[in-house]
């Protein structure tokens, strides 16, 4: 039996493929298969315990090996150590692309990783939907005792349906329950080690259904439509769910101000072709004030293709001062 086809949750089968670094097929908590890479902490004779580990979510229709995700992880690996993984739906990884919901579930599987790695003190750092991943998977793994039941948080989340949804809205409180049993919000239900310490979102949309600029029109048509879908699997190599939500997930602007006491840095740039400034400040004044940060970067584009080595440095400092 393969690692993939065990039923048992997050990575059991981690292969070494050079001295320290390692490949895993982690399993998440709803049975996908998630391609992953440990780079360990460049310093010598110290044990991962030591040392902060950084855990990055790419954005849509990234993976793995992308240049830009690898981009990414080289200049973080420079200070500590870094997993890097495909999303559902993405690169090697199993399953098809929730596109934000499901994701959480993939984040999870990989911070567990980091723990059982030996890693005491772990950070998430999502670009563009891997950054409203992070925040979700904060909100929903966090450690506040004052969250609310989820079924609360998600049922009183919904923002409506667009025309290109692809199920029917729950009819009766029956139905709508049965929607929630099968999101991910409702599977997660325990942090067990899935907990970050310090949330790093970049690029990352405040709501749903953001239709406002054009490259979030074509991704729209992307996701929502059969022609969309197709040249996304075949175009962008992202297989994605054609089943839509049936329930709204909890959004990332819902989500900010249950991520408190983690740390949580919202990083986005002024030249953001997809999602203008009022998203950053929409998480910023949603998120507690004692414990969030604002950065906007002058001249930043947008994700990981986008972010220079002088801010992915700043990004992994400021995660090594507050994880």
């Amino acid at each position: 039996m393969t690692c993939a086809g065990e039923a048992q949750s997050a990575s059991r089968c981690p292969s070494t493929v050079t001295a320290g670094e390692q490949r895993a097929m982690l399993l998440t908590d709803d049975g996908v298969s998630i391609e992953a890479r440990y780079e360990p902490s460049p310093g010598l004779g110290t044990e991962p315990s030591d040392h902060l580990a950084l855990v990055v979510g790419h954005g849509f229709s990234g993976a793995l090996e992308r240049p830009a995700l690898r981009r990414v992880a080289s200049a973080f690996h420079q200070r500590t150590a870094v997993i890097t993984f495909s999303f559902r739906g993405h690169g090697r990884s199993g399953g098809r692309s929730t596109v934000g919901d499901r994701e959480v579930l993939d984040l999870a599987a990989a911070v567990r990783w980091a723990r059982r790695l030996g890693h005491r003190r772990v950070a998430t750092v999502g670009f563009s939907m891997g950054g409203s991943v992070v925040i979700r998977q904060a909100a929903l793994y966090g450690k506040s005792d004052e969250i609310q039941p989820l079924q609360d948080v998600h049922q009183g989340e919904r923002t409506g349906r667009s025309t290109g949804r692809t199920d029917a809205v729950p009819g009766t409180p029956g139905e709508a329950a049965d929607a929630f049993a099968e999101s991910a919000d409702a599977l997660a239900a325990s942090a067990d080690g899935a907990a970050p310490d310090a949330v790093v979102a970049v690029s990352s949309p405040a709501r749903w259904y953001y239709r406002g600029t054009a490259p979030m029109r074509r991704l729209h048509w992307a996701v929502t439509r059969p022609a969309g879908r197709l040249v996304s699997r075949y175009g962008l190599r992202t297989r994605i769910d054609p089943r839509g939500w049936a329930v709204d997930p909890l959004s990332p602007v819902a989500a900010a101000p249950l991520i408190a006491p983690t740390p949580l840095l919202i990083v986005h740039g002024d030249r953001d072709p997809y999602f203008p400034l009022d998203h950053p400040r929409m998480l910023a004044s949603a998120a507690d004030p004692s414990t969030s940060e604002l950065w906007i970067e002058p001249g930043y584009g947008h994700a990981e293709t986008a972010a220079a080595p002088d801010l992915l440095a700043r990004i992994a400092d400021w995660a090594a001062a507050h994880a």
